[in-house]
């Protein structure tokens, strides 16, 4: 049997023999040594120097403080669960426990959570990672899409049974009842809900020739910076910068701030105010329609005025033209009729004769000509301002519905009261004459 390796030499001398050890032995002597004298857990404080990541996952580091190095290790499954990015010169609080490295014959601090000295693990990684995002352009307003101005069709990521989800339709209905709005059920928190959030952006994207959305909403109501961690998630805030799709994240209460919140085209401070962000206020909308109407309505009376001025300008000038051509065609005739005078008619009567003939028709072509311009000019006119005209519409399927007391264009259902007769004009000035039973 193998000698202990704390045994005594048994054999009294008058000197002893000295002990002699291989070096496994005594890497074992002092691995056993720390298993027993120290703690079995400790949390060490200091600075990391030289962290390295290896292909396999695992991390080697020192933690250093003003004048000592204690080696570090810390396996993958470990470093899996840190919320921050270990970089060199970072303070920080490592647990663990101290054993010895037999191949190399080292002891070295096996860390299994670490934690930043004097600054919470959450909100470390929130600045880091948004010092990596920022740096790469992620943030940068040329990058933000614009939200559509009249958006028809509304994606709201959420979860159906939080209370954001009522606060965001609510908000949008009351501003914009028109709008579709279609629910994307998703976790807003816990393990794997970044993950999913960011697979239904891709996804949306992907199948958006399809559901031709206007604009995406992502969103969730307060909680802790636990909760809210989904939404800080790189995979996420990468897949929003990457969509083709507007996207406004609403994501806790108003003094919450997440890297969602940042990457996003718009940031809405709270779910209820993502719907007034989105939308227009339908009764703006109105009063803008109807502020056009009137402004397009008094440019089609001018265009009118001034197509009448046209036609009125037009036959002032062809009748000017016609008094000038019927003058040179007097003041020919005569001239004619003097040479005829001075001459004997007998002998040149055919010659004149054939010469009158082609006068004649030259002022007739010319003559014809002008009038055919004329006349074109004229209908080209006409045709412009028959364009113009409102009731032009008509012949196009189109009609004009007035109260039949006020003879007041009806554009909404409190112009006219229940009993009140309404005359509703078609093409050709033909009217239909109807009673308003309900509204």
């Amino acid at each position: 049997m193998e000698e202990s390796l704390f045994d005594q030499p048994k054999k009294k001398t008058s000197q002893p023999k000295a002990r002699i050890y291989t070096v496994r032995q005594v890497n074992t002597l002092i691995k056993t040594a720390l298993e027993e004298k120290l703690p079995a857990r400790l949390t060490v404080t200091g600075e990391i120097s030289g962290f390295k990541r290896h292909s396999s996952g695992h991390c080697y580091f020192d933690l250093k403080d003003e004048n000592t190095v204690l080696p570090m290790v810390m396996w993958k499954s470990a470093f899996g669960k840190l919320k921050f990015e270990p970089e060199n010169g970072l303070a920080v609080l490592a647990t663990g426990y101290v054993n010895v490295y037999p191949p190399q014959g080292k002891y070295q601090f096996y860390v299994d959570s670490m934690t930043p000295a004097g600054l919470g693990a959450l909100q470390l990684a929130f600045e880091q990672m948004k010092n990596k995002l920022a740096a790469e352009g992620l943030f940068d307003e040329k990058h933000k899409k614009p939200l559509p101005k009249y958006p028809m069709r509304i994606g709201i990521l959420t979860s159906k049974s939080g209370a954001a989800l009522g606060d965001i339709v609510d908000s949008i209905y009351n501003r914009w009842p028109v709008a579709k709005l279609l629910l994307y059920d998703i976790p807003v928190q816990g393990e794997g809900a970044a993950e999913k959030i960011a697979k239904a952006i891709k996804d949306i994207n992907k199948r958006n020739t399809t559901l031709k959305l206007d604009a995406i909403i992502i969103g969730r109501g307060g909680g802790s910076a636990e909760d809210l961690w989904a939404f800080n998630e790189e995979i996420l805030a990468r897949e929003i910068f990457a969509s083709n799709i507007p996207v406004i994240s609403a994501v806790g209460h108003e003094i919450d701030i997440t890297i969602a919140d940042l990457v996003a085209d718009a940031r809405a401070s709270t779910p209820t105010k993502a719907g007034m962000i989105a939308v227009p206020d339908i009764k703006e909308v109105q009063a803008n329609i109807d502020y056009l109407c009137e402004n397009l309505t008094d440019k089609l009376r001018w265009m009118i005025q001034l197509g009448q001025q046209n036609v009125d300008e037009l036959s002032f000038t062809l009748s000017d033209l016609m008094k000038d051509i019927f003058s040179a065609a007097k003041n020919t005739l005569s001239e004619f009729l003097e040479k005829i005078l001075r001459i004997e008619p007998h002998r040149l009567l055919a010659d004149k004769k054939i010469a009158l003939n082609n006068v004649h028709n030259k002022i007739a072509e010319k003559i014809n000509r002008i009038l055919s311009n004329a006349k074109l000019q004229f209908e080209t006119q006409a045709g412009k301002l028959f364009a113009c005209s409102p009731k032009s519409v008509l012949n196009r399927g189109y009609s004009i519905t007035k109260n039949a007391a006020t003879g007041k264009v009806i554009t909404d259902p409190s112009d006219v009261n229940i009993g009140d007769l309404v005359a509703t004009e078609l093409a050709n000035e033909k009217t239909i004459e109807s009673k308003v039973t309900k509204k």
